[in-house]
């Protein structure tokens, strides 16, 4: 159990120094080229930092309960632009997907 237990905490510092170093090159392009100026201005929206770590935290770590979460927090943050995306149709869409994936997060979680 120890050596999972080592296995995951080396994995979530592998995925923590992947973000940080993809905060400090973006800030840095920033500095240099500014986003805004390139028609990106998306890029350095805070909100799109935590859906950056949510992507890290599901493509590094093998136990990928933390990036689930940041990416529902990111979807629960940006419900006016998912909302919009979708037009008319995220009425009924988005809550019933976002119960869905609460329903099916609890069952798998007391199996």
């Amino acid at each position: 159990m120890s050596a999972a237990k080592a296995n995951n905490n080396r994995d979530t510092y592998r995925a923590t120094a992947v973000t940080l170093m993809l905060f400090g090159v973006l800030y840095l392009i920033d500095r240099l080229v500014h986003f805004a100026s390139v028609g990106l201005p998306w890029v350095m929206q805070k909100d799109n930092f935590l859906l950056y770590t949510a992507l890290i935290f599901l493509l590094i770590k093998h136990d990928k309960s933390v990036g689930l979460v940041l990416t529902g927090l990111w979807l629960i943050l940006n419900f006016g632009l998912i909302t919009a995306l979708l037009g008319t149709m995220s009425a009924y869409l988005l809550p019933l997907a976002l119960l869905l994936l609460g329903v099916i997060l609890y069952w798998l979680s007391t199996r």
